[in-house]
């Protein structure tokens, strides 16, 4: 889709081989940029964060198929020369635009220093608001945030949630809103429900419900096994497969599950799958379940809007959803066991009766018109 405009644009942020969420994000964005006609140069890290800070196994995608778009890997947020750099060579492109993807302080003082120095030199500078704060913020998150984030001449935000959480920090700066677009990358790569099933070693005639990405406390995973021990010991009970890294408190986990009886129907992954087995996932669950009792998005949501999967996620991820992609999810109080429980048997019953529906259409689009409107002002 063509734009009226045609803008040369900075886009920083994490991209591949980085993994998750953000950086396919940021590699859509890409995309969608060029292909409505604007330039992009894309600007990423030599290091996203230190070992010791990083609680996975590693922040690389180990897909041999992953979303990937040409950058530059200039920035080590301990080194402030590469900043520097990055700078001076930013400055010498002068682009019309620069978009820094934000979503943890520990950038702060490589993105304060950035955004200052490019707003010294008259261009524009516009964060994308994934979280203002950390899912799990600390005294210190505040500061830092502010000490970045004053510097950006205009801000995205995903959720009237963030919107309000950023104005309260910088009152009267111009915030755009535009939710999470539909994410692509698995669309492309899903499989018949049979087929998918047969390699995953899971029956063909069992409900499958998918909780996808890395488990953190205010995902909800608790609340969801919870549910799933509402859901009885019949013969085609469903099964919950966990696919993430655990990063906390995995005994927990595992006890909860043991106490509930649940053993033989939780199948927990414990790792960062690549984009091709995640595809698998996608294409064998019957749905995929977002019981979130804090954040404000999910790419994997994201990602089952692409594939087309049946949702039921909780209030706070569905103020992430555009209103017009929400046929297909059904949306439960946050931390609500019973109402979760009643939502997933609502839906497999329905899917039994109606089957997979087509994804839904890539709507990047919007993000893109966003910030032509922001680079314009």
């Amino acid at each position: 889709m063509g734009s009226e405009i045609t803008m040369r644009v900075t886009l920083i942020g994490p991209v591949y081989p980085y993994r998750g969420g953000i950086a396919h994000y940021s590699a859509q964005l890409v995309q969608a940029l060029e292909a409505a006609g604007h330039s992009v140069d894309t600007i990423s890290f030599k290091r996203q964060y230190p070992g010791w800070l990083y609680p996975g196994a590693s922040d690389r995608d180990p897909s041999q198929d992953g979303l990937r778009v040409k950058a530059d890997y200039l920035l080590d947020p301990l080194y402030p020369w590469t900043w520097m750099k990055a700078l001076q060579r930013i400055s010498k492109q002068s682009p019309d635009l620069v978009v820094i993807q934000w979503w943890t302080t520990f950038w702060a003082p490589a993105f304060a220093y950035l955004a200052a120095g490019l707003r010294r030199k008259g261009i524009r500078v516009v964060f994308i608001i994934h979280n203002v704060f950390p899912h799990e913020a600390r005294f210190f998150d505040r500061p830092l945030a502010k000490l970045s984030l004053k510097q950006g001449s205009a801000f995205v935000a995903q959720t009237e949630r963030e919107k309000e959480r950023l104005l309260a920090l910088l009152p009267g700066r111009r915030v755009a809103l535009c939710t999470l677009p539909v994410y692509s990358v698995l669309a492309g790569k899903c499989i018949p429900l049979r087929e998918a099933r047969r390699k995953l070693g899971l029956a063909e005639n069992t409900p499958v419900l998918l909780f996808f990405g890395i488990v953190r406390a205010y995902k909800g995973l608790k609340v969801l096994v919870e549910a799933l021990a509402q859901l009885g010991e019949a013969e085609h009970s469903p099964i919950l497969l966990v696919v993430g890294e655990i990063w906390e408190d995995k005994n927990g986990y595992r006890q909860l599950i043991s106490r509930l009886g649940l053993e033989k129907r939780v199948r927990l992954e414990d790792r960062y799958v690549p984009d091709e087995e995640a595809a698998l996932m996608f294409s064998a669950a019957d749905m995929m379940v977002a019981p979130y009792i804090g954040g404000t998005q999910s790419g994997a949501v994201g990602m089952a809007l692409g594939c087309g999967l049946p949702m039921v996620v909780s209030e706070v991820v569905a103020a992430g959803i555009a209103p017009e992609n929400r046929a297909n999810v059904s949306v439960v109080p946050a931390g609500d066991v019973t109402a979760l429980a009643e939502a997933i048997r609502k839906v497999l019953h329905e899917r039994r009766e109606a089957g997979r529906v087509a994804g839904a259409e890539d709507d990047w689009w919007r993000l893109v018109r966003t910030l032509e409107a922001l680079c314009e002002a």
